[in-house]
């Protein structure tokens, strides 16, 4: 008789599943196999260990959010469309969101260091800020992804129920006080 060969990317989206509904908490093998209804073993085949696999999964989200939600105009002002597309990532997928960008198992901090990378390449195509030094670039982002994840989290959480317009000023509006500071290194370095 022939044994079923599981993928994978028949893993990744069972895992993916997973962390959709029940966060990395629930990230096990066991879990991931009896979401698939099958043993462990196909997993370890596939992946050297659950690191292994979560960073696989981490990087198959990033690349879906870098070719298919990041990047979706609303505004024409890249910065301010990245926050709402950020915002409206966490609204329509709050598990996968709090999973990937909050929950201290997860993504977070690689989620952090993918978002800088693709802001820093993003700006770099801007012409408005093609001249910003990689302290503004810097400031930029932690600035937005602050008022954004806040923003976010206060939506997530039915405390505020802004409009598109409404959160797209409150980001442009960190976007302008971050670009009238006359020295951003000395907020955003993470030193208090």
């Amino acid at each position: 008789m022939r044994r079923k060969v599981y993928t994978k990317d028949q893993i990744l989206k069972a895992a993916y599943e997973v962390i959709s509904k029940d966060g990395f908490s629930k990230f096990t093998a066991r879990n991931i196999a009896k979401k698939m209804g099958i043993s462990t073993q196909p997993i370890y085949l596939e992946f050297k260990n659950m690191q292994d696999l979560k960073n696989t999964l981490v990087e198959t989200v990033m690349r879906d959010l870098q070719e298919n939600v990041f990047p979706i105009t609303h505004t024409g002002n890249q910065i301010v469309d990245l926050g709402l597309n950020y915002i409206n990532f966490a609204q329509e997928n709050r598990n996968l969101y709090v999973a990937l960008f909050v929950d201290e198992y997860g993504g977070g901090k690689m989620m952090h260091e993918f978002s800088y990378e693709y802001f820093k390449n993003m700006i770099s195509t801007c012409p408005e800020y093609a001249d910003l030094s990689d302290e503004y670039i810097k400031a930029l982002h932690d600035g937005t992804w602050i008022t954004v994840t806040g923003i976010a989290s206060l939506m997530s959480s039915g405390i505020i129920h802004p409009s598109q317009e409404q959160i797209a000023e409150l980001i442009q509006s960190a976007v302008d006080g971050i670009l009238k500071m006359e020295a951003p290194e000395k907020i955003f370095n993470g030193k208090g």
